[in-house]
């Protein structure tokens, strides 16, 4: 048995539940993006608590082209890991930051998308 201190041990733990993650999530990145451009199906686009916007179709290029950038960028981390291209330090920040950019602008998008339907609207009553 090897004698390497803990953190090590935790640092290979936490470095290949990233990379194991990193299968899933690319494959469901890539077929929302398969729903939107093929099936049309805009249910999953821009939801704010699980409720979809007023007009979804609208925002559904963007969340589709958000989508195939960061599944591309993940399957990118997966083939510099399988072909020894990549670093550790490279692929975990390459994915990390992938994968952090992606739910900001997912959340950022989805709270975009329901601005219209947060406001009130404004009866112009003449008194």
């Amino acid at each position: 048995m090897l004698n390497w201190p803990m953190h090590v041990y935790i640092d290979l733990a936490i470095t290949w539940v990233l990379f194991i993650a990193i299968f899933p999530i690319t494959f469901v990145w890539y077929r929302q993006a398969w729903r939107i451009a093929v099936n049309r199906d805009f249910t999953g686009v821009a939801l704010k608590r699980g409720v979809p916007p007023p007009n979804p179709e609208k925002f559904a290029p963007f969340v589709m082209v958000l989508n195939l950038i960061c599944g591309t960028i993940l399957l990118g981390v997966v083939i510099g890991v399988a072909t020894a291209s990549l670093t550790k330090d490279e692929w975990t920040a390459m994915a990390g930051s992938t994968i952090w950019v992606k739910l900001i602008l997912n959340w950022v998008m989805a709270r975009h998308a329901h601005l219209s339907a947060a406001k009130p609207k404004k009866n112009k009553e003449i008194q």
